[in-house]
């Protein structure tokens, strides 16, 4: 037992877990924000992001949340792509390239759908997110990229394999399809 004073738990106060629990999407999302700003303002190094990234990510939703922030916002964390962070990414495996990978293909989806409601803003938005996934694919683990691309290239070329269902979930057309082909192939462009 303590008192009201002391800092010593008693064997009636609850437990710390011993470990964290991994974020929502929605909080992954707002704690990328503020890591990201403070890279951005110089109030932390590459390598501290790097290492707060590779915490994040370990989780589906967070690494979810990671990507949608860096890769649509502002912030030049992903055009800059430090090696402190590609180093981690590159560590944390399939999970990061199996998302860069979906990224990539939705954003160059996206860019034709803008077009077609002629809003070059949101293309352009687009577009960047496509650069900054083709640019993070290329450091990635190589044999990895190829293989998740692959299966990609089949099911947007050939309406063939795992990827079908994810391309029709987002009710893709044949030329969304297309610049998703096209995508793949620039991945391999250096």
């Amino acid at each position: 037992m303590t008192d009201q004073n002391s800092t010593v738990p008693s064997e009636t106060d609850p437990q710390t877990p011993d470990t964290v629990q991994a974020p929502s999407f929605q909080q992954a999302m707002e704690i990328a924000a503020v890591w990201i700003q403070q890279w951005d303002q110089e109030e932390i190094s590459d390598e501290v992001i790097a290492d707060r990234v590779g915490e994040l990510v370990a989780s589906r939703d967070g690494a979810r949340g990671f990507f949608v922030i860096s890769l649509a916002g502002d912030s030049a964390l992903m055009d800059r792509l430090p090696e402190a962070l590609v180093g981690k990414l590159r560590s944390c495996g399939e999970g990061v390239v199996d998302l860069t990978v979906r990224n990539l293909a939705m954003s160059a989806a996206m860019v034709v759908h803008h077009r077609k409601q002629s809003d070059e803003l949101q293309a352009a938005g687009s577009e960047r997110v496509n650069l900054r996934c083709t640019e993070l694919l290329r450091q990635l683990e190589p044999n990895a990229v190829k293989a998740r691309l692959e299966r990609l290239l089949e099911a947007a070329a050939q309406n063939k394999g795992d990827d079908v269902s994810f391309l029709e979930r987002w009710g893709y057309d044949k030329h969304q399809k297309e610049a998703i082909t096209l995508a793949i192939h620039g991945v391999a462009e250096a």
